[in-house]
């Protein structure tokens, strides 16, 4: 391109200049075209990489690290190098002027020219303010220590079931039964004798949101009886356990609702085959769980006998020992069959064990009350020795020959 042809076409480019850009269709267009790209990532992000499963924030637990989202993690960072008295210099001062200085830039750098390196001053404020804001957000995301779970759940909905499984059987059944099915309470304080409505039924499930059951769990009823839970109301849960409650609540006994497969599976107590011979970790521990321990826990009127622990279930309480092996007069064998003895009455108060359960606790007895998946299996084969001194519990006497 010789002079001449570059000085026509300087003269056609002012001319175009001079016409400017029309807002529409011109800038509505490319405006289209960048939004419609930033949502396709926003759906490539969503798709791919997912929402942070992090647990809900609890404003009753103290040690709480409070964490904004990431595009304000840079203010979240300059309120560290404030404390105190001076917060307001770094929430209100510093973000003002750095708003102010964007505003008024039009104002001081007045330069027609349009290409960048020709606008030093804009270029170089703007420069400085984006880099003071991805320094200050990594710095935040490097510096800031990972939150700890306390009371609070997070993970998938089966995730949550089991969890809520656990935690209803640990807080709830011993007024409102292992299946919601309520009735008169038996052996808890202050509520002796109190009738209690079934909140399995479909009229609780149907006309009662989750909502609904998180405020009755996390305040309690107290014309009722029922204590709050909440750690918001001097409770000993957190918002995410009071969640998995009600999910498991909603999913087991909300028949319009089908409980995921995962879920179904880790919560169902394992069934035996004619001649295995349960252990406690595998076939003991979900029926405790699920219909004893919200009783036989330290601060429950239980005669001091804990099911916490293997030894507990055998040797603890003020009528130890609880488990004979191979002796279905043990007491434990006798309560769960309704008997009324020195030890205590009918386990659970309420409500009978299925016979499939009671089954499995008489088998496991005479099994030899293996506590593992290796000594039941031995058990099973024939191959164990009988339990002597040395392998039980201290003071559990060996069974007769």
């Amino acid at each position: 391109m010789n002079e001449e042809q570059k000085q026509e076409y300087y003269k056609k480019y002012k001319k175009e200049k001079q016409k400017g850009v029309k807002f529409y269709p011109d800038i509505v267009y490319k405006d289209i075209i960048v939004s419609f790209g930033l949502f396709l990532l926003l759906i490539g992000l969503a798709t791919f990489v997912g929402v942070d499963s992090a647990p809900k924030a609890d404003p009753s637990d103290t040690t709480y690290i409070p964490r904004p989202e990431w595009y304000f993690l840079f203010l979240f960072q300059m309120l560290k190098y404030f404390p105190g008295q001076l917060e307001w210099v770094g929430t209100a001062i510093i973000p003002a002027i750095a708003v102010l200085a964007l505003i008024l830039l039009p104002f001081f750098d007045r330069n027609p020219k349009r290409f960048w390196r020709k606008r030093k001053l804009a270029i170089s404020i703007m420069t400085v303010i984006v880099i003071g804001i991805v320094a200050l957000t990594v710095v935040a995301v490097v510096t800031t220590p990972a939150q700890e779970e306390s009371g609070t759940l997070a993970g998938t909905i089966s995730e949550k079931i089991v969890a809520g499984e656990e935690l209803y059987g640990l807080y709830c059944v011993e007024c409102h039964g292992a299946d919601g099915e309520g009735g008169e309470i038996i052996g808890v304080e202050g509520l002796e004798g109190v009738e209690v409505k079934s909140i399995s039924s479909q009229d609780e499930m149907y006309t009662r949101s989750d909502e609904t059951f998180f405020n009755i769990i996390g305040f309690g009823q107290g014309s009722l009886g029922m204590p709050p839970f909440s750690k918001a109301y001097a409770g000993e849960l957190g918002p995410g356990e009071i969640e998995a409650i009600v999910a498991f609540m909603r999913y087991t006994w909300d028949d319009r609702i089908e409980i995921p497969a995962e879920a179904a599976q880790a919560s169902a107590i394992p069934e035996l085959a004619p001649d295995e011979v349960p252990s406690y970790e595998v076939h003991i521990v979900p029926i405790v769980k699920r219909y004893c321990i919200s009783c036989h826990r330290p601060g429950k009127k239980n005669g001091e006998y804990f099911i916490t622990t293997y030894d507990e279930v055998m040797q603890s309480g003020d009528y130890a020992p609880n488990v004979i092996p191979g002796d279905l007069t043990s007491n434990l064998i006798r309560m769960i069959h309704r008997e009324e003895i020195e030890a205590g009455g009918p386990m659970p108060p309420t409500k009978a064990l299925k016979p499939e359960l009671i089954d499995i606790f008489e088998r496991w007895v005479l099994g030899g009350a293996p506590n593992t998946v290796d000594d039941a299996a031995a058990a099973s084969t024939g191959s164990a020795e009988p339990p002597s001194e040395e392998t039980l519990p201290t003071g559990t006497p060996t069974p007769s020959p």
